[in-house]
């Protein structure tokens, strides 16, 4: 068997899930919290205060991690590990945006080494980061405190490193997006992942932190299974580890990067512009959507009957283009596990369109209305829809 032909599921196949179809099985029968259809758990005030709310979240820069470490080990510059401190940072404090939530966060970071790959030097750099960026986010308007952390020493566990962060908040409940209004005629704006907004600091190739197990190995060469075997699962078949046709140092086509970069550009948060849109936009949001894991279609669980059409995406990046053409992963997947162009997305009425586009041009960052809602007729589903130039996929979630 040909484990690379058609390449439908690769992700599957490298050990993991973009529907998260196990994870979300487990969990069926956990309470939901005060607003269930909430992008995040949203639970009572533990000051018991009724006008308020609490929120705890967690994640990760999960295997981005990997390209940190062999980035390091090829060029020794112990500063490729500052970017995955701000991808852990973004994907909870982007997640928590997304119902609302303004600043005022505390944040506590969890560090898993294997002490004899990860030196007390590349600590101090990650540690320094983490004092680094949090400080830059409360300058950009999101006030967050890091109230400290865990370093652990397990390498039975951890081949390398691993960089997590756990986030608290308290949040006044009148300021909640709950994601249970999106209606029939709402559009969708997508904001950029790929480019550089006024506060990037460089070039950001608009990978994130989701889909790096398949960029990795869909992208790298073979080379690396015999230099790096601390950086693989040995479960899975050999012929699907580093399978792909490139370096680390060559260059991503149409950019000014290496591949190696364009895998690290770290998580850009969307702080600064979401925070300038709730001053007056808030009460007119319906919905905002992380298009994380999941990629474009991690809208889909959100809403009763609705069918997200999503007809004008941005251009792929080169990043994207990159990975499905040296893994073959079929387009329809792409769109599954990867932002593709844009990773935060708001549902808003179509007259407010203008207005939030103009804010997020006043940042340099590019947006645009990349859809729109339709009822779905199957009242016990969601759909979405992708069309794009070459092609259409529609993807379905029962919930039932």
């Amino acid at each position: 068997m040909n484990l690379l032909n058609g390449n439908d599921n690769l992700y599957e196949k490298l050990g993991v899930s973009s529907s998260k179809s196990e994870v979300y099985n487990a969990l069926k029968d956990i309470d939901k919290g005060l607003y269930p259809t909430a992008f995040c758990k949203i639970l009572p005030d533990i000051s018991g205060d009724p006008n308020y709310c609490s929120v705890f979240h967690s994640d990760s820069a999960g295997t981005k991690t990997i390209i940190a470490y062999m980035m390091y080990k090829e060029t020794g510059n112990i500063n490729f590990f500052r970017g995955i401190v701000q991808d852990a940072i973004v994907m909870n404090v982007d997640d928590v945006l997304c119902i609302g939530v303004d600043g005022n966060v505390l944040i506590s970071n969890t560090i898993g080494r294997n002490k004899y790959q990860i030196s007390g030097d590349i600590l101090n750099v990650i540690i320094d980061e983490f004092k680094k960026y949090t400080r830059k986010l409360s300058e950009w308007g999101f006030n967050i405190s890091l109230a400290g952390g865990e370093t652990e020493d397990i390498g039975d566990l951890i081949r390398t490193i691993e960089v997590g962060v756990s986030l608290f908040t308290r949040v006044p409940r009148s300021k909640i997006i709950k994601a249970d209004n999106i209606q029939k005629g709402d559009a969708i704006i997508g904001f950029a992942s790929e480019g550089k907004t006024n506060y990037d600091d460089i070039y950001n190739s608009g990978i994130g932190s989701n889909g790096l197990t398949l960029a990795r190995h869909g992208l790298l060469n073979h080379i690396y299974y015999e230099k790096y075997p601390e950086c693989y699962d040995t479960f899975i078949n050999e012929k699907l580890i580093f399978f792909g046709k490139y370096k680390l140092e060559d260059k991503l086509p149409d950019t000014d990067i290496s591949i190696g970069e364009a895998l690290l550009s770290p998580t850009r948060t969307y702080a600064p512009v979401l925070i300038e849109i709730f001053k007056e936009y808030r009460k007119d949001i319906h919905a905002i959507f992380h298009c994380t894991g999941g990629g474009q279609t991690k809208c889909i669980r959100f809403g009763k009957a609705l069918k997200y059409v999503k007809d004008n995406l941005f251009q792929v990046p080169p990043i994207f283009k990159l990975i499905q053409q040296s893994s073959k992963t079929s387009w329809r997947e792409m769109y599954q596990v990867f932002n593709m162009g844009h990773r935060m997305e708001i549902i808003i009425p179509e007259k407010f369109i203008e207005n939030i586009l103009s804010i997020a041009s006043s940042f340099g960052l590019k947006a645009k209305q990349v859809g729109y809602i339709e009822e779905n007729e199957d009242k016990y589903s969601n759909k979405v829809l992708i069309k794009t130039k070459q092609d259409e996929f529609e993807y379905s979630f029962n919930f039932k």
